[in-house]
């Protein structure tokens, strides 16, 4: 059982917070110390709940650094996410280059980002592995307020 002022499933939190590679922690991914601070409610998705689980028990006021472990982050490479086209699928007038972010949708309509990871003439090969994949995350927060809902 948690206090009402401690963060647990539910509760709205508002904080400041910073991802970076847990092996270089200066390269930061995202972060928005030098903003206001956002608020959510604990399980509503906008967090991975990795993100949201380190934080149980933190108050309002209270500073943490967590590292989250990549499979718990973004996940682990999967060469099965490397797929291969026929190079002749792309727009002619597309200038493919490695490491070039293209926007895919399935049959349903969803939209998926991947990254041209090699190509020849023929053939192009698209990573849709997440960018963060296979990378330890430090996660630094900084709780603002810890409020019911």
């Amino acid at each position: 059982n948690y206090s009402r002022d401690e963060i647990s499933p539910g509760k709205l939190i508002t904080l400041n917070f910073s991802l970076a590679p847990a092996n270089e922690p200066s390269a930061f991914i995202d972060s928005n110390f030098h903003k206001a601070p956002v608020s959510f409610k604990y399980g509503d998705g906008s967090l991975l709940s990795s993100f949201e689980e380190v934080m149980i028990g933190l108050k309002a006021g209270e500073k943490q650094l967590f590292t989250v472990p990549a499979k718990q982050a973004f996940g682990l490479r999967n060469e099965d996410n490397i797929h291969c086209y026929p190079r002749y699928q792309f727009p002619a007038d597309l200038i493919i280059e490695k490491g070039l972010m293209i926007n895919f949708s399935d049959v349903g309509g969803n939209e998926q980002a991947g990254v041209i990871a090699e190509f020849s003439t023929d053939e192009v090969f698209v990573d849709f592995n997440h960018p963060l994949a296979d990378i330890d995350i430090l996660f630094t927060v900084e709780i603002k307020a810890v409020e019911l809902v």
